[in-house]
């Protein structure tokens, strides 16, 4: 079982930043407005509140979840999102996040191996929930989950990113 320890500090950053970079890559395919914006967010934050109590989520999800409920966590996962997205517009935050889950699926494969899937199918479930909170009638908050093609685009673009 690998934890924080496996991974050097620029790796842990990438993981912490990794269940961001799913929910982003999705909000970047089809921006929806303000109120979509904030109804994608919660759908990210859920992913992680689930996570954290949840007894059976699988403990290298559980040991990101619980760094990111952290100062220090939130602000490494925060300025390296900083670093890689700024200035950055829809097109290519969505091509810089479908590579960057590119390299987490590749990081746990190496150094996680035992982890690696249940750690993919959470990002891609965060992914998925966050297509279905938009405004096109998201599940979050109600109404008929319709996800637009763009996000279901996205979201083969994920997977096969993250090779689930």
């Amino acid at each position: 079982m690998a934890d924080k320890s496996s991974f050097t500090k620029d790796e842990w950053t990438l993981l912490l930043k990794s269940p961001m970079i799913a929910g982003m890559a999705i909000t970047a395919a089809d921006p929806s407005g303000l109120w979509g914006l904030l109804k994608e967010s919660f759908a990210g934050g859920a992913a992680l509140t689930q996570a954290a109590a949840d007894t059976s989520a699988n403990a290298l999800v559980k040991a990101v979840v619980a760094d990111f409920s952290t100062s220090e966590g939130r602000s490494a996962a925060r300025d390296g999102l900083k670093a890689e997205f700024a200035g950055g517009k829809p097109a290519d935050i969505k091509t810089k996040s479908i590579d960057s889950l590119r390299q987490v699926s590749a990081l746990l494969t190496a150094k996680a191996p035992g982890d690696a899937v249940a750690f993919k199918n959470w990002l891609r479930q965060i992914s998925q929930s966050t297509a279905e909170a938009a405004s096109e009638g998201g599940s979050l908050f109600g109404g008929g989950v319709q996800v637009s093609d763009a996000e279901k685009a996205t979201l083969g673009e994920i997977s096969s990113a993250l090779g689930v």
